[in-house]
């Protein structure tokens, strides 16, 4: 993503205004298909489409499909007026106000203004919420949103503001360059009081729910599919193609693509391995986008977790003698990279850490994991050291919790056992720390380090690992301010890879099936954001 605020960083009560480039672009001469629909695959079931609740990838595909926040993206990630038509900040990134456009409205027919943001941001960080999201208003510095979080201070107090019905302005604790960047996050996203007073934890049924995106809830069973139809009342609606998007719930990697072969799908992931032989098969279909997500194992770092891995020699031992080559050209043969470090490479704003175990070949590394472990005690004429890796079910994850298990017991004598959870029973063990190793995944938030870096911080809602360091801490603070914080970026990262909290395993490819006749997906869009309203479907040939 192309960072407006990074580029004129320099320029003091810098108005953003963007030409007006949304929804679907047809080109003159397409013919489209009757059928204006677009079916595609997931996993699990889906967390919630509350904004403010949702906290997976598929929920969030779904939200920023029936929510529209103050700003979006385009095909290319670049930042895109939404509900705002106009964004400025101060000198210093301390405030920021935004103009919203007059004709936004909610399904239910009522205008969409400045307060609905104001609900919904005070709702983010509001204890009573349990909002798995919360930490994420303190991410964006709201002024506050700390305090509010812990309970000392009323939701009201937040720094948000409703100057009228079309102006909104932001405080902020400490001035963020790329706050607006922040602002395509689904928790971000406005809520209707009105129905959430209402309706309680069931206005997001698809007969209660009102929303103001370019898609309204049709249908939802729970576990099978969620189907969202074209709203009349989205304020461009009238370049809004696709009429009708369902996601289907399929488990099962292999059976998903002998469906989207029946032709039953638009879009599934390429089951692992399976990338080579489907590409030369299907050149025009199977296609493989490098994006800003990363493939990693949490250890449990809290005092219940194993003694074990309390010890940074087994940490690092287990990190090193994971194969990342074998893993990504042998394994998933997608397009994936080795990752040793957990931000991607080539974000912005991310300098070039030193992590020394990188620069070593696998044998090196291999012969390293073993001295550690030794000298922690474990391995031959040691300790047998027993893990379980914890992971969500799925035969992708399977495949490679066992695979990095046989490394481990090959290479260091380390028996483990493999449990495998449905996706919320799954996340909410993570959460607990009923594990010894998990599995995670992360994907960018917002194209900027911080975003997979504070994750550490020792607050973090996601910092699984419950890994704390007041220097790591330290620096997340300090680089949070600065338009460049490279330098810091990477002295964090080199810290993380010598304490090893997680294992980097690779950094993702999405690899899947597409429909040709689906035309304008994102592929340049780094983030891997979606809209369903910039899609069209053409005539089959």
């Amino acid at each position: 993503m192309i960072r407006t605020t990074k580029l004129l960083a320099a320029l003091a009560a810098t108005t953003f205004l963007v030409a007006p480039a949304w929804a679907a672009n047809v080109p003159d001469g397409v013919t489209l298909a009757e059928d204006q629909s677009f079916t595609y695959r997931v996993l699990d079931e889906h967390s919630s489409v509350d904004p403010q609740i949702v906290e997976d990838v598929s929920g969030s595909e779904i939200v920023r499909d029936l929510f529209e926040g103050l700003l979006t993206q385009s095909a290319d990630g670049e930042l895109l007026p939404g509900v705002a038509t106009e964004w400025e900040s101060n000198e210093d990134f301390t405030e920021w106000t935004f103009t919203l456009r007059d004709n936004a409205v909610w399904s239910d027919g009522e205008p969409v203004t400045a307060g609905d943001f104001v609900y919904a941001w005070q709702r983010l960080v509001d204890p009573e919420t349990a909002s798995p999201y919360a930490w994420f208003g303190e991410l964006m510095s709201l002024e506050n949103a700390s305090a509010i979080i812990a309970g000392e201070v009323e939701p009201s107090e937040l720094g948000v503001e409703a100057v009228d019905d079309q102006t909104l302005v932001v405080r902020l604790s400490q001035g963020l360059p790329f706050f607006d960047s922040m602002l395509t996050h689904a928790s971000t996203f406005p809520a209707p009081a009105w129905v959430i007073e209402e309706h309680g934890d069931q206005w997001t049924r698809p007969e209660n729910i009102v929303t103001n995106g370019a898609y309204i809830l049709s249908e939802h069973v729970p576990q099978e599919r969620s189907v969202r139809v074209k709203s009349d009342t989205y304020w461009d609606a009238e370049n809004t193609v696709l009429e009708t998007v369902t996601a289907l719930v399929i488990n099962d990697e292999n059976q998903a693509l002998t469906r989207f072969l029946a032709g039953e799908l638009d879009r599934t992931e390429v089951p692992t391995g399976q990338y080579p032989r489907l590409v030369e098969e299907y050149p025009d279909t199977a296609i493989s986008i490098p994006t800003l997500c990363t493939y990693y194992y949490n250890f449990n770092l809290r005092d219940g977790g194993p003694e074990a891995t309390q010890d940074v020699r087994v940490r690092q031992a287990l990190s090193y003698a994971v194969d990342r080559d074998v893993i990504v050209d042998q394994v998933l043969q997608g397009g994936q990279t080795a990752a040793y470090v957990f931000a991607p490479v080539g974000m912005e704003n991310m300098g070039t850490p030193e992590i020394g175990y990188e620069d070593m070949t696998q044998a090196e590394r291999d012969a390293e994991a073993v001295r550690l472990m030794e000298e922690a005690g474990y391995g031959p004429g040691g300790e047998t050291l027993e893990l379980s890796i914890l992971y969500n079910t799925s035969d992708a994850h399977r495949q490679l919790a066992t695979v990095m298990g046989q490394m481990w017991q090959q290479k260091l004598g380390v028996n483990t056992t493999l449990e495998n959870m449905e996706w919320n029973t799954f996340l909410e063990a993570r959460e607990n720390g009923d594990f010894d190793v998990s599995r995670g995944g992360w994907c960018a938030d917002y194209n900027d380090p911080s975003t997979f870096l504070d994750l550490f911080n020792t607050n973090s809602g996601y910092n699984d690992a419950a890994y704390s360091n007041e220097e790591v801490d330290a620096l997340l603070a300090e680089g949070k301010s600065l338009a460049d914080a490279e330098e810091i970026n990477a002295q964090i990262e080199e810290i993380v890879a010598e304490e090893m909290p997680v294992i980097p395993v690779y950094h993702y490819a999405n690899v899947y099936m597409l429909n040709p006749q689906i035309q304008e997906w994102p592929i340049n869009n780094v983030e891997a954001n979606w809209y369903s309203k910039d899609l069209y479907k053409v005539a089959a040939e």
